[in-house]
């Protein structure tokens, strides 16, 4: 609430309100350098508000010690927006790496873990498929198989549908509200797309300045009469 942040001279967040309900899927819309990245820092744990308060399942994210940061990430998943999966290990072991730095499951747990995953990303197929091997669509689903491994209540997607091609960009959105309906896991998505709103979001937020100045459910955000949003979704010229 109120949570300020500057890098410097550079001030991103500005008083910036928000709240995420339990089992919501919260997009974040607005252009760059708004503070959008920032905000999903903070909820992570990398960054730490200059002033301001930041929760998180019950944290106080600016007194949280590193013990309990540790146990809180291990609820949380992040979707990165190259997918992030580490070029020469197989799918299979880029999805197990969390359970493998993080857990005290057999090799057997993990693996069935891992099955469990790609069946739910709809890969079945690429277990011993190399990162090289596999599309760029592909490596996203993988990338969002390893973030659900640790099954966590909180996914944060960061730009799920950069540099994909229109067709995959909606099969990823269709993955995204699919996880979220089965799992009733809380996201918060970052996106530039329309596409991913209308498909993803229960509500959606535009910030600018470092704060919210529009927060609405789907259909009413996109039809909105606020001048910086119609201007955002090149509904009126500058």
């Amino acid at each position: 609430m109120n949570v300020c942040k500057a890098f410097g001279s550079k001030v991103v967040l500005s008083g910036l309100t928000l709240d995420v309900k339990r089992g919501e899927t919260l997009v974040l819309m607005g252009p760059s350098g708004t503070g959008k990245s920032v905000t999903l820092r903070h909820v992570i744990g990398l960054l730490r508000q200059d002033s301001g308060d930041v929760w998180v399942e019950g944290h106080d994210m600016s007194l949280i010690k590193p013990l309990e940061l540790f146990e809180l990430r291990k609820r949380m998943g992040y979707l990165f927006q190259e997918g992030a999966l580490i070029n020469w290990m197989s799918v299979a072991d880029n999805v197990a790496l969390p359970l493998m730095e993080n857990s005290s499951l057999s090799r057997s747990e993990m693996e069935d873990r891992v099955r469990e995953k790609l069946k739910l990303v709809h890969l079945d197929g690429v277990w011993d498929e190399m990162p090289g091997e596999i599309s760029g669509g592909m490596k996203k689903r993988v990338g969002l198989a390893r973030a659900l491994i640790t099954e966590p209540e909180l996914i944060l997607y960061d730009e799920p549908n950069a540099g994909l091609d229109p067709e995959i960009s909606q099969s990823i959105n269709e993955l995204i509200r699919e996880v979220a309906d089965t799992l009733k896991i809380t996201s918060m998505v970052i996106t530039h797309m329309v596409s991913c709103v209308r498909t993803v979001a229960d509500r959606v937020v535009l910030l600018e300045g470092g704060k919210v100045i529009v927060d609405a459910p789907p259909q009413e955000f996109l039809n909105h009469e606020h001048p910086r949003l119609r201007r955002f979704l090149g509904k009126d010229p500058d």
